[in-house]
C-alpha cells in the first residue's frame, strides 16, 4: 500500500503527471499537504469581511481547481499555481456574495496604516497620514470625533474616487499582498496594478491632507 512517505520522495510536479495517469491516491496527499496554504489565504482575507470558514472551504475549491487544471510543461511550479488559485478563489467568492466594501473601522485603519508604512517610500508623510486615525487612546471627545471625522472622510473617498480597480488592488492589499501578487489575482500586469496602487495613495493622502 502506498503511504504519504512515498509520495514525499516526489516533486509536486512529478506527482501531478502520475495523478494524470490514473494515481487518484494523489489527491487527497497534496490536498493535504496544502491545506496550511489555505488557511493562511483565510486569515489574510478574512479582513474583506468573509467568514473564515467559508474561505477555507472556498479555499479548497481553488486548490481542487488547480490539481484539476495545472500544466507542467505551461504553467510555473505547482505551489506558485495552487497559491494563485486559491487566492482567486477564495476573491471572487467574496465578491459575489456581495461583501460590504469595508472590514471594520478599527481594523481597517490598523491594518491600512500597516500596509502604508510597509510599501511606502514616504514613510514619513504616509505614517502622518494615517496616524492621525488609528491612535484612540489617551484621548477626549473632541479628538475622538476628529479621528472619526477622517476615518469617515477616507471612506467617502474610496467609495467615490476610487475606480473599481483601484478598490480591487487597495482590498487586495491590505491582506498583505505585494502588487506583484495582487497583479496575478486580479489577472492585470504588475505595471498597471502598482500605478493603481501609487494613485490610489495619492487620492487618499490628498483627501486627508484638505
Amino acid at each position: 500500500m502506498i503511504t504519504d512517505k512515498d509520495y514525499e520522495k516526489y516533486s509536486d510536479e512529478e506527482l501531478i503527471v502520475r495523478l494524470r495517469d490514473g494515481e487518484s491516491a494523489i489527491t487527497d496527499y497534496l490536498m493535504d499537504k496544502y491545506k496550511n496554504l489555505v488557511r493562511s489565504k483565510a486569515k489574510s482575507m478574512y479582513i474583506l469581511g468573509a467568514d473564515s470558514e467559508d474561505l477555507i472551504q472556498e479555499g479548497m475549491i481553488g486548490l481542487f481547481k488547480a490539481l484539476r487544471d495545472y500544466d507542467t510543461g505551461r504553467d510555473a511550479s505547482f505551489f506558485t499555481f495552487a497559491d494563485l488559485c486559491v487566492s482567486r478563489q477564495m476573491y471572487t467568492a467574496i465578491q459575489a456574495a456581495g461583501r460590504q466594501k469595508h472590514a471594520p473601522l478599527n481594523t481597517y485603519i490598523s491594518l491600512y496604516a500597516d500596509a502604508f508604512e510597509n510599501g511606502s517610500n514616504e514613510e514619513g508623510e504616509e505614517r502622518k497620514l494615517i496616524n492621525s486615525v488609528i491612535s484612540q487612546s489617551d484621548k477626549n471627545p473632541e479628538e475622538l470625533l476628529i479621528d472619526r471625522e477622517n476615518v469617515e472622510l477616507l471612506e467617502k473617498t474610496i467609495e467615490k474616487e476610487l475606480s473599481s480597480f483601484e478598490k480591487q488592488v487597495l482590498d487586495l492589499y491590505l491582506t498583505g499582498m505585494s502588487y506583484s501578487q495582487i497583479a496575478r489575482v486580479l489577472g492585470r500586469d504588475d505595471k498597471s496594478t502598482d500605478n493603481a496602487l501609487q494613485r490610489l495613495k495619492s487620492k487618499l493622502k490628498k483627501a486627508i491632507s484638505r
